[in-house]
């Protein structure tokens, strides 16, 4: 029977690089929002993760089916935006300032077949052959084997990471897999503590997430939140550390976002704090932040 609409996509698992390396296929992991996209015949419908029809959003993909050799097809991939340099960027991506690319990765259904249960080598091969690229799709390359020379590759051009799909695998719709690994890069930094948030629920007692920044000369400009990494030992000494370095007024110029002032407990900016991050946003903040140790 084929597949109808919405379907929930497959999800991958967090990992490392796999010790069978030639049991493997490895593909750039890209930084946007995960989406399926239903061709039948002229009609386009565009689907978010979580089952919403998007279409209207993304009118740019109206005339994918042009460029599908298929009247009927169930593609699964992920749009980013680019930015200058070619390269994909989240925040512009939430921003959708510019047209989106939907990167294909995987296919569902072809004209009446449900694909499924095909091996993760067949299904892109099938893909490479019935997707043309477009201004605004394309199936993007892949690597069976040799999983560390791209995951060196893409750290040096500052991607977000690798996927690595075991070979002869099937597409589980709406199943997190061991068979998918993402595998992220991971960047420290330093950062200084300028303010925290309440805790809630079992951190009621301690601090929600750190608020940082980094010195621009002599201003903190805002850098975001620091909700995770923290161990108990850890929130209950630093909360009295906090404490004791309270002040009124807010030490970041300009100020943070309203959604990051409310309830938000000022400190004198003098502790540091190393912080792991996959990236700094275009707007300075930083993103998947996990707190390591006071610097």
């Amino acid at each position: 029977m084929a597949l109808g609409f919405p379907v929930t996509p497959m999800k991958a698992v967090l990992g490392s690089l796999p010790g069978d390396d030639a049991d493997w296929a490895y593909e750039i992991k890209w930084d946007g929002y995960r989406t399926l996209v239903h061709l039948d015949g002229d009609r386009v419908r565009v689907q978010s993760v979580s089952g919403r029809d998007v279409t209207d959003t993304y009118r740019e993909l109206a005339d994918l089916g042009d460029g599908v050799h298929a009247d009927r097809a169930i593609l699964d991939g992920e749009l980013v935006v680019l930015d200058d340099d070619g390269m994909p960027r989240f925040e512009l991506m939430q921003r959708h300032e510019r047209e989106v690319v939907f990167q294909v990765f995987d296919v569902l259904h072809l004209d009446g077949r449900d694909t499924i249960e095909l091996p993760y080598e067949d299904r892109r091969q099938l893909l490479a052959q019935a997707v043309e690229p477009g201004s605004n799709w394309l199936v993007p390359s892949h690597q069976v084997g040799d999983g560390q020379a791209l995951y060196d590759v893409t750290d040096e051009q500052g991607l977000e990471g690798i996927m690595a799909k075991r070979l002869g695998s099937t597409y589980q719709p709406g199943k997190r897999s061991p068979n998918w690994r993402k595998i992220k890069h991971r960047r420290q930094v330093d950062v200084v503590i300028g303010g925290f948030t309440e805790g809630s629920g079992n951190r009621s007692a301690t601090f929600g997430a750190l608020l940082v920044g980094r010195w621009d000369g002599d201003r903190l400009a805002f850098a975001g939140g620091v909700g995770t990494g923290y161990d108990q030992t850890t929130l209950e000494v630093m909360t009295r550390q906090l404490r004791d370095l309270e002040q009124p007024d807010c030490p970041f110029d300009p100020l943070p976002p309203t959604s990051y002032r409310r309830g938000a407990h000022w400190l004198d900016p003098v502790l540091t704090a190393a912080v792991e991050i996959t990236e700094f946003t275009n707007d300075g903040l930083v993103r998947h932040a996990t707190f390591l140790h006071l610097t």
